[in-house]
């Protein structure tokens, strides 16, 4: 197998325009917020501030996001076999657009705000490449040193595996052993490794001591229940069943017990498997249906309806606060520095820094619960990279947990 087999990129610039490339034409121009617009003002604000966008253009993004939540099954089902995925589209007038990939070769009339592109691979032929590489993991396999990580790209059509720069071999070697379509793949080198999101540093949120001389802190993710149990989601690295979580009542400095971990999920290194876990909060404490907005205003959770990609998600976490960019995959393998193997993440260009782990991703239009942060690269400062989160919906599932919602 030759280097030519695959494509290699660099990400420090696609990292921030990714989710948002590949303009196309959109129906309708940009209008003030419609008497049907219910997002969230702080989240208005905050995905205005962090996207650059105009308030028409927000109203605008947010009808796109709409008809995606309301027309995607349908628009797949429509395709069949021929489905090659789906996802929201900024143009280069800030205009958005919800794009439906197929490989049919016949032209088909698009509903309103909805644009039908050519394809050259089916969804499920990405899927099978990727599942390839994810595979080998599974059989016990570790990924070498320097391979990131790999998803099924939908807007480029393409399975990416990211490498660190200079290891693109690296990257080839893998592929070819896991037997997965090369013309499907192709490498994308990253200025910065992925690394768990555990930091001894300041912030808001919750703080674990083990008794190895050390504080440990992560975030809230979000507030369910058990039954009559309370607790809270979070991720399954930021402590182990039987720990004992803290309020952190100022930097660093351990307030009253708030609960312990009751189950947690999070492979060894050299091991693969989810990153999450839940905390039974003490009956002496309440819970708040809600995401803390560091001064853009608290978000009630209303519900955990699953975002598409392309679509705009804000994240709020200890260390580094309310920050918002986009869905840019599904269904991500990610191979952390440390050794671990984590699956079926959802990666996003949304900054974040250590001690945000375990913090909320929601969605700016309908307050959607959407996961809590894995780990990522990059920071806040004003570099590009990507956040990993875990999805709520199997947490809930693997607990029998249940979103405490607001109105």
């Amino acid at each position: 197998m030759h280097m030519s087999l695959f494509k290699s990129h660099g990400s420090s610039r696609r990292a921030v325009l990714a989710p948002i490339v590949m303009a196309m034409a959109v129906a309708g121009a940009a209008s003030p917020a419609a008497a049907g617009d219910k997002a969230d003002p702080a989240l208005r604000n905050a995905i205005q501030r962090d996207l650059g966008l105009s308030t028409g253009q927000v109203s605008q993004y947010l009808k796109t996001e709409r008809i995606a939540q309301q027309q995607q099954g349908a628009l797949e089902k429509r395709q069949g076999r021929n489905f090659a995925g789906s996802w929201i589209e900024r143009k280069a007038d800030g205009s958005f657009k919800l794009v439906v990939a197929t490989t049919s070769l016949g032209s088909q009339a698009a509903p309103d705000g909805v644009e039908f592109r050519q394809a050259k691979h089916s969804l499920a032929s990405l899927k099978a490449s990727k599942g390839q590489l994810d595979d080998r993991i599974a059989r016990g396999a570790k990924a070498p040193k320097g391979v990131y990580g790999w998803y099924v790209d939908v807007p480029t059509n393409t399975v990416v595996v990211n490498v660190g720069a200079g290891q693109e071999q690296a990257g080839v070697d893998y592929i070819a052993r896991s037997g997965a379509d090369a013309d499907t793949v192709r490498l994308e080198t990253m200025k910065e490794a992925p690394e768990l999101r555990i930091a001894i540093q300041g912030g808001r949120g919750y703080l674990r001591d083990p008794g190895d001389g050390y504080l440990y802190a992560c975030s809230v993710g979000f507030p369910v229940t058990k039954g009559t149990t309370k607790g809270f989601a979070t991720a399954g690295h930021c402590g182990t069943a039987g720990e004992i979580a803290y309020n952190e009542v100022a930097q660093w400095q351990v307030g009253v017990k708030i609960g312990s971990f009751a189950a947690s999920n999070f492979p060894a290194p050299g091991g693969s498997g989810p990153d999450y876990a839940w905390v039974k909060v003490d009956s002496t404490h309440t819970l708040s249906p809600s995401v803390y907005g560091y001064g853009s205003g608290n978000v009630t959770v209303k519900g955990s309806s699953e975002a598409a990609i392309g679509a705009a998600i804000c994240r709020s976490g200890r260390t580094s606060g309310w920050h918002c960019g986009t869905i840019r995959a599904k269904d991500v393998t990610v191979n952390y520095v440390s050794g671990e193997t984590i699956t079926h993440l959802t990666q996003t260009n949304a900054c974040s820094e250590g001690g945000d782990s375990g913090g909320s991703f929601i969605t700016t239009s309908t307050g959607q619960a959407q996961g809590v942060l894995s780990g990522g690269s990059g920071d806040c400062s004003g570099s590009t990279g990507n956040s990993y989160f875990q999805p709520l919906k199997p947490i809930l599932s693997a607990y029998g947990l249940t979103l405490l919602t607001g109105t």
